[in-house]
């Protein structure tokens, strides 16, 4: 993959915390991480706002509907972790 040099500002105490959490990885690959994070994030964000364009807002009993999902998918996960359980071609 072609890569570019940037020069850009960080805050010195964030750039302190950042060289020590990235310190195997290195500093450019950790940054790399989080910008496709964020990139991925307003994405998404795009989405939801269509979504309530399209649909209407989420309702609060929808909301509650999708955390209890998450949860289970969460403790499900979870139990997979520990369990040691994962079938091949099966995302864990």
């Amino acid at each position: 993959m072609a890569t570019k040099k940037v020069t850009v500002t960080i805050p010195e105490d964030l750039l302190d915390e950042i060289r020590a959490e990235a310190a195997e990885r290195g500093l450019s690959a950790y940054v790399a991480e989080a910008l496709r994070f964020k990139r991925d994030r307003d994405r998404l964000l795009e989405l939801v706002d269509w979504l309530q364009e399209e649909h209407g807002p989420v309702t609060q009993d929808e909301h509650a509907a999708a955390l209890e999902e998450l949860e289970d998918l969460d403790a499900e996960h979870e139990r997979r972790r520990t369990s040691g359980e994962h079938k091949s071609g099966e995302a864990a």
